[in-house]
């Protein structure tokens, strides 16, 4: 009889952990993209709403703010998380060359923490000890798999593209030749934009969708109106 997975429908190969990191970086960054850059247009066209080359200034210059912003966080934030990892990988392989009965007796406290007798936990440990040292502690202990760090391009590429992609939906929207209609126009395409990143991010995260797509769209849609009403003031005031 072959041994089977015990839950084949969820991810358990390698290179989880780093997919997942740049499909949440990319989900946020798009989201940003499309809010931040509504903010601006929308703003800009309700002070000037028949200047399309300052709606597009304005649009062009929030995307390619928003998103080298976006990529140079993620990647200094990531990698800084890469650093901690790295340093505490190192200080627990230092730890098992130079105390490993400490190490080993601590290892098996662990899992003594964890509900198992202290026989057992002794022999899991002696077991996973014998099998991958650094591995074994470096998974209880810290949480981390030693051979899957984070990866801070990965995340800081995936930012940049999709805080672009995402900004270009309003930016895009808003300079179609709609008229006076052109920024309805821009604000259904948010909301729709808006819609999607709510529903992935709660896809992704397994969590309810609906609640994540109503905060999405009305953080959204509040910003828009916040940024169109001071643009009219602002408009109106130095008309």
């Amino acid at each position: 009889m072959s041994e089977q997975t015990p839950h084949p429908h969820e991810p358990h190969e390698q290179g989880t952990g780093q997919r997942l990191n740049w499909l949440r970086a990319g989900v946020l960054g798009a989201n940003d993209g499309i809010v931040s850059t509504a903010g601006v247009v929308i703003g800009v066209a309700g002070a000037a709403p028949n200047s399309l080359g300052a709606i597009a200034t304005a649009g062009i210059a929030a995307l390619v703010a928003g998103a080298f912003s976006m990529a140079g966080g993620e990647y200094v934030s990531v990698s800084t998380q890469r650093d901690t990892e790295k340093a505490l990988i190192a200080k627990e392989r230092r730890e098992l060359a130079e105390m490993p009965e400490d190490e080993l007796a601590e290892l098996a406290g662990f899992y003594r923490a964890k509900g198992l007798s202290p026989d057992l936990a002794r022999s899991v440990a002696e077991e996973l000890t014998r099998h991958d040292a650094l591995a074994a502690h470096a998974e209880v202990e810290l949480g981390i798999d030693p051979g899957e760090y984070t990866s801070p391009w990965a995340a800081a590429g995936s930012s940049f593209v999709s805080f672009t992609t995402g900004a270009l939906i309003p930016l895009v929207f808003i300079l179609l030749p709609f008229g006076a209609y052109r920024i309805w126009a821009a604000a259904l395409a948010v909301v729709v934009g808006l819609f999607l990143t709510g529903w992935i991010s709660a896809h992704l995260g397994g969590a309810p969708k609906r609640p994540a797509i109503i905060r999405n769209v009305a953080m959204g849609s509040a910003t828009m109106l916040a940024t169109y009403v001071i643009g009219h003031l602002f408009g109106v005031a130095t008309s």
